[in-house]
């Protein structure tokens, strides 16, 4: 499926808390859940700089969902994300039945990346969301959006 304007709205969106969270001091990742109507029910931006790496905002989303979404609804709701759930998000997102996954950028374009900077991998191995929730509807990624969330991995990676 081809991204729509609406779609790019909500990934820019994305993009910018992707960005408040790099200036928090986090990596570099936010997202949206957004209601079949179109409206944007939650927003979260990454928060693993404490210490607990879980808090991914797409993980954050999907337990939201799951105590504040009814369950006939949440297939009809949207995930957007400045990059694509890693295998704990994406199994998150299956479990509590939210619908399809829109993404700025790719995790095969951060591995990519990360490995372009010099960054080790981390200790879950790269998969795609359908690796993980194979009946997830995934769209993504966008090709000036993601040239974005690659500069704020490399800010991220050249800072300190």
């Amino acid at each position: 499926m081809t991204l729509s304007a609406t779609d790019r709205t909500h990934l820019a969106r994305c993009v910018e808390l992707a960005e408040e969270a790099l200036d928090a001091g986090d990596e570099p990742f936010g997202s949206l859940l957004v209601a079949a109507d179109g409206t944007v029910l939650a927003e979260d931006r990454n928060r693993i700089a404490g210490g607990d790496s879980t808090r991914h905002p797409e993980f954050e989303l999907a337990r939201w969902a799951a105590e504040h979404v009814p369950a006939d609804q949440r297939p009809g709701a949207t995930v957007y994300t400045s990059g694509e759930h890693c295998p704990m998000c994406s199994a998150a997102h299956a479990w509590v039945g939210l619908g399809r996954i829109v993404y700025a950028s790719s995790s095969a374009q951060l591995a990519q990346w990360l490995e372009e900077l010099g960054v080790a991998p981390g200790p879950v191995a790269t998969l795609p969301v359908r690796a993980v929730a194979p009946g997830t509807p995934v769209d993504g990624p966008d090709e000036e959006l993601s040239a974005r969330v690659r500069e704020l991995h490399v800010r991220l990676h050249r800072r300190g």
